[in-house]
């Protein structure tokens, strides 16, 4: 018996998303800053063992969908002063992200 499939990818490209706003004790791979806001997925970068289970010594199956989200700069950090084109990109997990 094989490991079990990966979770089906939610998201495509170019759909908007947003970071679940949650701050859950322990080990967590989603950086603060982005969290409760929206960006828009860029490319699917495949499925992995979920990195918040394996700090745990668990398997971290199913594998998770780990997409790239593009953020406006403007959109995470309110007084952002640089050019309005500025972007951050942060590969995130399917389990931190819901439609936006």
């Amino acid at each position: 018996m094989g490991a079990p499939e990966p979770l089906p990818a939610r998201f495509a490209p170019g759909a908007r998303v947003q970071v679940r706003r949650a701050d859950p004790p322990g080990h967590v791979r989603t950086p603060w800053y982005c969290r409760g806001h929206a960006g828009v997925i860029e490319r699917i970068c495949g499925s992995f063992a979920n990195p918040e289970e394996l700090a745990y010594n668990r398997d971290g199956l199913p594998a998770q969908p780990l997409y790239r989200v593009r953020f406006s700069c403007r959109e995470l950090w309110q007084d952002y002063a640089g050019n309005a084109g500025d972007a951050v990109e942060i590969e995130i997990f399917q389990h931190w992200l819901e439609p936006a």
